[in-house]
């Protein structure tokens, strides 16, 4: 798919970022013809044409555009002795202004505030301000980006990308779930449906780049409280175990703090009891009546693939779970304090020390072994639940539940942004995709990457509601894709 240079001008002079990088560069003492916004044209032009992030690439789609274009964007100039068009080495000596502007004066793995202010006004531009309002959730997840230099020697410690170092990434491939590469984290927050919303264009919202040195989700979660400051609502946030692990003071609690619902999946060690808070059972980010049967409290997530009958047995448990908790009456406070009430007196179960809820009818759970030394959660009315009490696993719905489960599903938003830039058919950031080194660079790259990349996400999504549209003006239903699998029978039967 081509994309028409006029859209990228509109998606670069939108951004405002040509003009600001521009004015953190040095002026020469010769005229220096490239200027920063053809220098990103170019940049975008290379990666619409799916080819690699070199700047031989770029300085090669600058010069094959047309004459009057070539004319208009200062590729050719007028000089003393004729016309100039633009040479590589006046490529390669601009882009080295521009990373040198946006790095760090002290490289410590992680971008500087001008480089993501530049990727977030470059991704706020790609989207176009129809869609801007369609979503406020996020689905999230870090890929790993290898870079293009050679680690260090074993015992040494210099190599061509100082700011590179080891990390940990999954293969699907036979042999080892994991693997070492050598390199940096990108981590994207992509759009997602609302919970029972229409469909909408999976956008790459915001990005960030860090060393393997450094934590993903903290990289992430300051950019995402940065965008909230900006004034751009935070709705549903999706992760995984890897978000949810992290210590609280470093994802949930600001995150919460900033108005963002979390919706993620628990870490083994995060699931089930945690400790209890004035008698009540801390489990899975809610507080359960002392009484609840241990089974139901060691309920996990359902594997793929699980039969229907066991999703049905599953679901009852989870809803038997669900009577027992303590139901929240109040919303946090300014200092992230809220009640909560026993379940008898909410009429959800039937214990002896509640005498009220004994009259209730007896398709209830009942408590059977009530405590001898009744807690506080069970003598009272309602206790005060401090923002600390599982400040890491609380979350927008019960864990594992169905609305879980089905809330959880759209993270795969996130997968598939990741999946369109490590196609090999089309773009692949794997090794040899950008064969420059340092942090700045890889990035300026990656969030072009992204921009472009929403183009070719806008275009796809437009085309399918056109054809929706098309098929329900002729009584036809929705146009779903069906996935054929072939079994070794089928392929065994002579034609």
């Amino acid at each position: 798919m081509s994309i028409p240079l006029a859209v990228l001008e509109s998606i670069t002079d939108a951004s405002g970022v040509a003009l600001r990088i521009e004015a953190l560069l040095p002026i020469g003492v010769r005229h220096r013809q490239l200027r920063v916004r053809t220098l990103i044209l170019g940049m975008l032009l290379t990666l619409a044409s799916r080819r690699p992030a070199f700047l031989t690439e770029a300085h090669a789609a600058l010069i094959a555009l047309p004459e009057p274009e070539q004319a208009r964007l200062g590729v050719t100039e007028e000089w003393k002795h004729g016309p100039h068009q633009l040479t590589y080495r006046q490529a390669e000596y601009t882009f080295g202004l521009v990373v040198k502007a946006l790095a760090k004066d002290q490289p410590n793995g992680a971008p500087s505030g001008q480089l993501a202010s530049v990727c977030d006004d470059l991704l706020e531009a790609s989207i176009p301000a129809q869609h801007k309002d369609a979503s406020t959730a996020l689905a999230v997840d870090w890929t790993d980006v290898e870079t293009f230099a050679r680690p260090p020697r074993h015992g040494s410690t210099q190599c061509a990308d100082p700011e590179a170092a080891w990390g940990h990434r999954n293969s699907n491939l036979p042999g080892p779930r994991g693997e070492m590469f050598f390199g940096y984290y990108l981590s994207a927050a992509t759009m997602t449906t609302e919970e029972n919303g229409p469909a909408v264009p999976e956008l790459a919202r915001r990005m960030t780049v860090c060393s393997c040195r450094l934590d993903p989700p903290r990289a992430l979660a300051a950019v995402l409280l940065q965008m909230a400051a900006a004034g751009i609502a935070l709705g549903d946030v999706l992760g995984d175990s890897g978000y949810a692990h992290r210590d609280a003071a470093a994802w949930a609690i600001p995150l919460r703090k900033a108005g963002a619902q979390l919706v993620q999946d628990l870490h083994p060690h995060d699931r089930g009891p945690q400790g209890t808070h004035h008698g009540a059972i801390i489990a899975n980010g809610n507080l359960y009546c002392p009484a609840t049967p241990a089974p139901l409290l060691q309920l996990g997530p359902l594997p793929p693939g699980t039969p229907p009958g066991q999703v049905t047995t599953h679901d009852q448990q989870t809803g038997e779970l669900a009577r027992h908790k303590l139901g929240r009456i109040t919303s946090d406070d300014s200092d992230g304090y809220h009640r909560v009430m026993c379940p008898a007196v909410m009429d959800k179960i039937r214990c002896p020390l509640r005498p009220a809820s004994m009259t209730l009818s007896r398709d209830r759970p009942e408590v059977l072994t009530p405590p001898q030394n009744p807690p506080a959660c069970c003598h009272q009315q309602t206790i005060t639940v401090p923002p600390e009490v599982a400040a890491k696993t609380r979350q927008k719905h019960d864990y594992p539940s169905p609305a879980h489960r089905r809330s959880y599903a759209r993270r795969t938003s996130s997968e598939r942004t990741f999946s369109t830039i490590k196609d090999p058919a089309t773009t692949s950031i794997a090794r040899g995709w950008c064969r420059l080194t340092g942090l700045s660079p890889i990035t300026l790259w990656l969030a072009c990457l992204l921009a472009i990349r929403n183009q070719r996400i806008l275009t796809a999504f437009d085309a399918r509601q056109a054809d929706n549209a098309r098929r329900a003006a002729a009584g036809l239903p929705p146009n779903t894709r069906s996935r054929r699998r072939k079994t070794l029978t089928s392929l065994t039967v002579p034609p």
